[in-house]
């Protein structure tokens, strides 16, 4: 049998790491998923919506460092992959969507389920290919995968049938390598000026982002040179937080910490390898500001700096370190470390307590989550609430991955993030902490999908009947909530009802044995729902003036509109904190 193009795609897929595919058949798709059969070689995942599917591709694509393939038909199976490929542009995922597409003779003729896919991918993917000819094949899947692998994001393939199942030209198979990461700095006389502002500086500090994820070591010999306080953004957090002696934790609404104080005390900010998006909790211009970053977009659009540097972080700091030397006064770092252990004794108010408080508490939920999982357990969070007790009561660890929609902050990305984990680390601990509307918008289908395979996922949910950070916006913008509540099931049962195993906790004193149950079992996809409490609130270290303004607003509207019972029980579960 000739090979067709779509033979050619997956064998160069494959070569260049690709070990599975996420998605959902459909006839536009037909030719080339028979090619994946032929192949072998790149598993398939079917699952119930494409969507879920992305989600799942972005989580193991990102942290396996692996490229990985997703999948949809013509029309509205392509347009279910748009929201999963915006996630992983914005988080960093090699994702290669192979998209179905109507037959060539039958393009621009307004044919059913036809879309233009350089106008509905060019926002979502680094670069959209439309195979026209077999002549083009190779160009185009070369292009593709390089892009998505070299430049960590998202690229589109839109393949029709028929060209999918024609003959490949004979000078289409060739062998295909990926090549090594290139080392990528600034040149040597902008690190001889930045070195020359730290040294004029005597109060330093750091915050990092994801950017730091292969540059720990780097930055940590850095802030001890620098007797600098390290902050991170969420997505720094898991590089930089544990066993660091520097760390001043987070600033922005879910901060927690000495950070905040930290970065705007400072003389001069090192900001390493972040987007940090929040720009009212970055300093003004009385503090000097150095952005180093990868990605020269990047620079300066969040806050004016006063160097912005082009370069890894690791092969940047690196090239630093031997142009400094050891500053002596490390007065400006004690004095925020020690804020930074004061507000985490703070933050333990409602852990200690938390087996007498009923409903229960999400940060005793979340804090023993943290001591019971596994150390090198994988953490999700939805996009809402669940994001706040992960940034605060999950511990990190050398082995221990935390992760989320953090950037797009899509709903619902839990769930799936941690399926597609547990198909790249099998037997691993991957567990998500899943609000209640993520999980029905979502979750709860492909709960089905992780039946059929067998999948040890542990799913949490935090069951407060709201959504509950949309409800916090809008009392932080002044606003009485509305339209944030709805009606739950019994997410154990219903799971029970679907082959998984359900676990139900309503008392505080069942959390540790619930929890521990759910993470001991094997065997298949677990659900945890816990009912917590509807009015618990997380305020940040810093409080804009603004928030501080909109709660105060939003608590006398409540009232004067005749929901006096919400205002007394906000207030009355949340001692200590408002």
């Amino acid at each position: 049998m000739a090979r067709k193009v779509a033979d050619v795609m997956w064998e160069m897929l494959a070569k260049a790491g690709v070990q599975r595919c996420y998605g959902i058949v459909g006839d536009a798709l037909n030719p080339v998923i028979d090619a994946l059969r032929r192949n072998g070689k790149i598993e398939f995942i079917h699952v119930r919506h494409e969507e879920y599917g992305v989600f799942a591709a972005v989580a193991d694509a990102y942290l396996s460092g692996h490229p990985v393939a997703v999948c949809g038909t013509a029309g509205p199976g392509v347009t279910h992959l748009f929201n999963g490929l915006m996630d992983a542009r914005k988080e960093g995922a090699a994702i290669i969507a192979i998209a179905g597409d109507v037959e060539t003779r039958l393009m621009d003729t307004a044919a059913l389920e036809e879309l233009n896919p350089y106008k509905f991918f060019d926002t979502a993917c680094l670069y959209v290919g439309r195979v026209v000819n077999p002549e083009q094949a190779r160009a185009v899947f070369t292009t593709a995968i390089l892009t998505a692998v070299v430049d960590k994001g998202p690229t589109l393939i839109s393949m029709p049938g028929d060209i999918a199942s024609a003959n490949a030209p004979d000078h289409s198979v060739h062998d295909f390598m990926i090549p090594a990461p290139p080392v990528f700095r600034p040149a040597d006389a902008d690190i001889d000026k930045l070195a020359g502002m730290i040294e004029a500086a005597k109060k330093v500090a750091i915050f990092g982002g994801d950017g730091c994820r292969d540059a720990r070591e780097e930055v940590l010999q850095l802030a001890a040179r620098l007797k600098a306080p390290i902050g991170y953004s969420f997505r720094g957090k898991q590089w930089l937080e544990h066993d660091n002696p520097h760390a001043v934790g987070m600033t922005g609404l879910l901060g927690y910490g000495g950070a905040y104080k930290a970065i705007h005390d400072a003389d001069l900010l090192l900001m390493l390898g972040t987007d940090f998006p929040f720009s009212e909790f970055l300093p003004g211009g009385d503090v000097k500001k150095v952005q180093i970053d990868r990605n020269p977009k990047h620079i300066g659009r969040r806050t004016a700096v006063d160097l912005g540097l082009v370069g890894d972080i690791k092969a940047t700091v690196a090239a630093l370190l031997p142009k400094l030397g050891d500053k002596a006064d490390s007065r400006f770092l004690e004095k925020h470390v020690a804020e930074t252990t004061s507000f985490h004794e703070l933050l333990q108010h409602y852990v200690e307590k938390g087996p007498g408080i009923k409903p229960i508490r999400p940060e005793f939920l979340a804090a023993t989550l943290s001591e019971l999982a596994s150390d090198d357990a994988m953490f999700f969070a939805d996009t809402g609430t669940a994001c706040i007790w992960l940034a605060r009561y999950i511990k990190g660890g050398p082995n221990r991955r935390l992760f989320g929609s953090f950037s797009w902050a899509s709903m619902a990305n839990a769930a799936p993030n941690a399926f597609g984990t547990q198909l790249a680390y099998p037997g691993r601990q991957t567990i998500a902490l899943c609000g209640d509307g993520g999980f029905t918008m979502l979750g709860l289908g492909d709960l089905l999908t992780q039946v059929q395979r067998k999948m040890p996922v542990v799913q949490i949910i935090l069951n407060n009947e709201s959504l509950d950070f949309v409800n916090i916006e809008m009392q932080e913008a002044g606003v009485v909530p509305f339209g944030v509540d709805f009606k739950n099931p019994n997410f154990a049962k219903v799971a029970e009802a679907m082959g998984a195993k359900g676990i139900r906790i309503e008392e505080p004193g069942e959390v540790r044995d619930g929890l521990a149950a759910a993470l001991a079992h094997r065997g298949g996809p677990v659900v945890v729902d816990v009912v917590v409490d509807p009015y618990a609130l997380s305020l940040p270290s810093h409080l804009p003036f603004h928030a501080v303004t909109g709660f105060t607003l939003s608590l006398a509207k409540q009232v004067l509109s005749g929901k006096m019972d919400s205002v007394i029980k906000t207030i009355e579960r949340n001692t200590g904190l408002v």
